[in-house]
């Protein structure tokens, strides 16, 4: 359940990028509010602002910060490339245990 939760999160996240990137609210000059751009201020949005994705300029006034969001997603990356590593080698190390015992 909890991979589940995740993805709906990360799926909120991007739409959230997707709609600044359409209004063009990508730079400071280009802040915009919320409702200009169309997206709540839900769970995905304030992840977003507490990871410096989406940066207020004035009060209310918001842009995307493309830099901060490849970096969030390279590091999202490795991460589960990492965990993906760790469980095939305590798989492997599983397997060949469980295989080895006379």
């Amino acid at each position: 359940m909890g991979a589940s939760v995740a993805a709906v999160i990360v799926a909120k996240e991007r739409r959230v990028v997707e709609s600044f990137r359409d209004a063009g609210a990508v730079s400071p000059k280009d802040a915009r509010t919320t409702q200009d751009v169309g997206v709540a201020e839900n769970i995905g949005f304030r992840r977003l602002r507490d990871h410096e994705v989406i940066r207020e300029t004035n009060p209310g006034f918001y842009y995307l910060d493309e830099a901060v969001w490849e970096a969030v997603r390279r590091t999202r990356r490795r991460m589960i490339v990492t965990l993906l590593v760790i469980v095939l080698i305590a798989s492997i190390g599983a397997y060949w245990g469980f295989f080895t015992v006379t």
